[in-house]
């Protein structure tokens, strides 16, 4: 997926002048060993920063290498004002881990007390207001650091994408879709650039892009994604020239953002002059990497690209939409397993979803927009969904939102798709996640996130958690076990239980 960062990592080593260098250096080379046998791509940083001036020969090796994402590893005690301020002057993600001590044979001269440097070396971030990503034990031998870096690379993923994006939206959002707001301020703050534009210069760059040659290259593309279903030709040419015209205008508007994602009004003008609907056209780009989220829904846009960050996978962006009827429940119990029926809910979407994450997908109509715009007829401008099941396996919900007063929440929640019939159309599922009851009243409601949520196709909690307390979100929800109440929530049982 071309939208997406390519991380490249470097590692650093650092060394209070008071401690042997040498320790440093050795603990480096161990770890850069064991990086290698893990098999993570690094670079190693020849330059051990001890005082100021190293720093600038360390930021100029980091140019030299094109590195994007920095290890700074205590090899023993550090020196806490040259370190933080390496931090502060490279661009890019960085990750402060510190050495254990390695035998207890050696602790005269190989004594590093890198794990009092590093209480140093964060308290010392703090002056600076530097942030950094920790790990939840950030000390270890090479083995344990070595996994640290591993764990770090989506996180770095993430931090690039965002600081590197711009959302280009088209039209207004529908007045029964106020839920998808999206308050500016806070995309600034988090350095995303916005271009917002009117329904019509998508249809005049539309119009514009009939003749462009790539069109017939698409439509071939097509076909073999379809693999033989024979959908309509002069469909297909028509879906054909709504993602030339999109990925013409990524390119002549990106400016100096290196990613880009969209946010477009998808109903209900739309299809009497595009005389289709868009879903098929978005889960195709969402297969690249270039999620294109429905009715406007900027922040959803925004999760549905920082999901594919940390998963280097396709996402969709789908609905929390239905129950499961107590009959299906009764029925496929022995799939369902130790899952209350409060835990399943149907995603849903119109036909967005990525091919790759659905089992058999086809070439449909949108039925709520054909009793809309087609009072129930045969469809013709209500063609181009992709629809079908969603493939079983792992998922992770993701929203991350403004409020109305423009601060920023988010939620995460893992689970899983079912290996269930949902018995209903469109791009949909049954999914469980556990304790989703409370989660939707405590969470979803209690917080007024919207309907819609980027599904992730692997559990990708942490990287995003992580990556999101490196932003300064503080605001982050998940679905609470059992015994761990939600604020406000009544602490004498549950009438569902």
């Amino acid at each position: 997926m071309t939208n997406l960062p390519t991380v490249r990592l470097g590692l650093i080593a650092t060394s209070r002048n008071c401690f042997p260098i040498e320790l440093a250096r050795r603990r480096r080379t161990e770890l850069i060993k064991e990086c290698r046998r893990q098999k993570i791509r690094v670079h190693e940083i020849s330059t051990i920063v001890e005082r100021e001036d190293h720093v600038i020969e360390a930021l100029k090796e980091t140019e030299r290498a094109n590195i994007n994402a920095l290890v700074i590893f205590l090899g023993n005690f550090g020196p806490e004002g040259p370190e933080t301020l390496l931090a502060q002057n490279f661009n890019g993600p960085v990750m402060f881990v510190a050495a254990a001590e390695e035998s207890s044979q050696d602790l005269i001269h190989g004594r590093g007390d890198a794990y009092c440097g590093l209480l140093s070396a964060c308290y010392n971030l703090g002056l600076r207001r530097v942030k950094v990503y920790l790990p939840e034990y950030p000390i270890g031998r090479a083995p344990e650091i070595a996994s640290m870096i591993q764990e770090f690379i989506p996180i770095a993923r993430i931090l690039l994408g965002i600081r590197n994006l711009k959302i280009i939206a088209f039209g207004p959002r529908p007045q029964d879709f106020f839920t998808c707001h999206a308050p500016l301020q806070p995309l600034y703050d988090l350095g995303i650039e916005v271009m917002e534009n009117s329904e019509l210069d998508l249809y005049d760059a539309f119009l514009k892009s009939k003749d462009d040659p790539a069109i017939n290259k698409v439509v071939e593309e097509m076909k073999v994604e379809l693999k033989g279903t024979k959908p309509d030709p002069s469909l297909l040419k028509k879906l054909a020239q709504y993602e030339v015209t999109l990925l013409n205008f990524f390119e002549m508007n990106r400016g100096r953002a290196q990613y880009v994602v969209f946010a477009n009004k998808c109903w209900p003008a739309f299809e009497h002059y595009f005389g289709f609907v868009p879903c098929y056209v978005n889960s195709r780009l969402a297969s690249q990497g270039i999620p294109v989220a429905c009715e406007v829904d900027i922040y959803g846009a925004l999760s549905e690209y920082l999901a594919a960050c940390a998963s280097n996978f396709p996402v969709s962006l789908l609905d929390i939409n239905n129950t499961v009827p107590l009959d299906m429940y009764e029925k496929e119990k022995e799939k369902i397993g130790s899952y209350k029926l409060t835990d399943l809910f149907m995603g849903f979407h119109c036909g967005n979803t990525p091919a790759c994450c659905l089992v058999g997908g086809e070439l449909r109509y949108q039925l709520i927009m054909n009793r809309l715009l087609e009072a129930g007829k045969e469809p013709e401008i209500t063609r181009g969904t992709l629809e079908g099941r969603i493939k079983p396996g792992p998922i992770t919900l993701f929203r991350l939102q403004a409020t109305p007063e423009n601060w920023l929440q988010a939620y995460l929640a893992e689970g899983e798709v079912l290996d269930i019939d949902p018995q209903t159309f469109g791009g949909v599922g049954v999914f469980a996640i556990k304790e989703m009851g409370r989660f939707y009243r405590y969470v979803l409601l209690e917080k007024q996130f919207p309907h819609h949520t980027a599904v992730a196709f692997e559990h990708i909690g942490r990287p995003l958690f992580s990556a999101l307390r490196v932003l300064g979100i503080e605001d982050i929800n998940f679905n609470q076990p059992a015994n761990l109440l939600y604020p406000g929530e009544n602490p004498f049982g549950s009438f569902l239980s």
